[in-house]
């Protein structure tokens, strides 16, 4: 059985608004490997424009900060 059949048998048996929450993941997953989908008729594709507006504007100006140096000695926990 593929991989996209086993997601696709569990997620039918969770309720709508986990259903949501997986949308939104695989929706967050493809961001990051920058893939453009056809439009399937609903509302993603904008929101997901608005997303990655939200984003750069929240980032705005931000590109002129400095980084902070970090070393061992400023963790708190080590693993």
């Amino acid at each position: 059985m593929a991989v996209v059949d086993k997601i696709h048998q569990r997620v039918l048996v969770l309720p709508v608004s986990l259903q949501a929450e997986v949308l939104d993941f695989v929706d967050f997953l493809l961001t990051k490997v920058e893939v453009d989908l056809p439009d399937d008729g609903d509302d993603s594709g904008d929101s997901l424009e608005w997303s990655h507006l939200s984003l750069a504007m929240a980032m705005r100006g931000m590109e002129l900060e400095e980084e902070p140096q970090y070393t061992i000695a400023d963790l708190k926990e080590k693993f």
